[in-house]
């Protein structure tokens, strides 16, 4: 607290030194700025264009698989999401979670975001091996189809 002597009166005057509160902030405004564009995870794909429903936003986060355009698996769900995993390693993970899910008395939904350059064959082997896994069924994930604008 500072006090003031002005003539003969001891108030004590309050004031914020902001100057701290100020380094705070450039610091959180500094680690957001090189943590968010780390958060956006995700393996980058070409989906195909197709009309389809979305899915309802009350189910549970589905498991997702992705075969990228060189036939690379991916999970949603693995420790690390934007790195290739194996087939069986894509098996157990997916039987683990299924199980649980199933435990508990949910179904989780289960779908594959294949590449539109990927082999056809390699998004054929993830579904085959989300059902040997223990999926009821397996959805594909496609590109909303952009509408055409009228002219005029």
């Amino acid at each position: 607290m500072a006090y003031f002597h002005q003539r003969g009166s001891r108030n004590p005057i309050a004031e914020i030194n902001v100057v701290p509160f100020i380094d705070v902030m450039l610091v959180l405004l500094v680690i957001f700025m090189i943590t968010a564009p780390l958060l956006t995870q995700g393996v980058k794909i070409d989906l195909p264009n197709t009309e389809s429903k979305a899915l309802p936003p009350d189910q549970k986060e589905p498991l997702i698989v992705t075969v990228d355009g060189a036939g690379n698996f991916y999970l949603n769900i693995a420790n690390k999401p934007n790195q290739p995993i194996t087939p069986r390693v894509l098996s157990n993970l997916v039987t683990s979670q299924l199980a649980a899910s199933t435990a508990v008395g949910e179904q989780r939904p289960v779908l594959v975001r294949g590449d539109k350059s990927a082999n056809y064959g390699k998004v054929v082997e993830a579904m085959v091996l989300l059902q040997q896994a223990g999926a009821k069924s397996v959805g594909l994930i496609t590109q909303p189809t952009p509408h055409e604008q009228p002219v005029g």
